[in-house]
């Protein structure tokens, strides 16, 4: 199953069929990345960017925090589904999201930019709540570059 992730999967052909059906995993991502960056606004982060696409993948969320930059990898998950979200964010992705974050540092010319890598958590409830939770500082990213 792990392997899956790394293939290039052309994307389905659309038909006049599926046209109109969008994709519920993205549904549910979209809304979990809107909740969680209206929680983080909340909280006094500045959302800087959403979904910024590098050649290598994509940052959830980039913010501001003081003189911090916070590259927020957002996970969501069904309560029914038993994992807590944040565990989905294995080593694997912690060094992904490090590299990326270098890209966007370089990329955006930010010089020496302290930076701090966030994971919220967004619980969707049988009941149909949702619970966010955030992680600041969630993992470090010595040694992994």
């Amino acid at each position: 199953m792990h392997c899956l992730k790394h293939w290039t999967l052309s994307p389905p052909r659309r038909t006049a069929q599926n046209a109109a059906m969008p994709d519920p995993r993205q549904a549910l991502g979209r809304d979990a990345e809107e909740a969680a960056a209206r929680f983080l606004e909340r909280a006094g982060l500045r959302v800087v960017e959403r979904n910024v696409r590098l050649q290598h993948g994509e940052i959830d969320l980039v913010c501001h925090d003081g003189d911090a930059w916070v590259f927020v990898e957002v996970k969501c998950r069904r309560a029914s589904w038993g994992d807590a979200p944040s565990a989905a964010v294995s080593w694997r992705k912690q060094r992904r999201l490090v590299r990326l974050a270098q890209h966007y540092v370089k990329w955006r010319r930010l010089g020496n930019a302290r930076c701090r890598f966030d994971v919220v958590a967004v619980t969707l409830e049988d009941t149909g709540g949702t619970r966010i939770r955030h992680v600041p500082a969630a993992f470090d990213a010595s040694g992994m570059v």
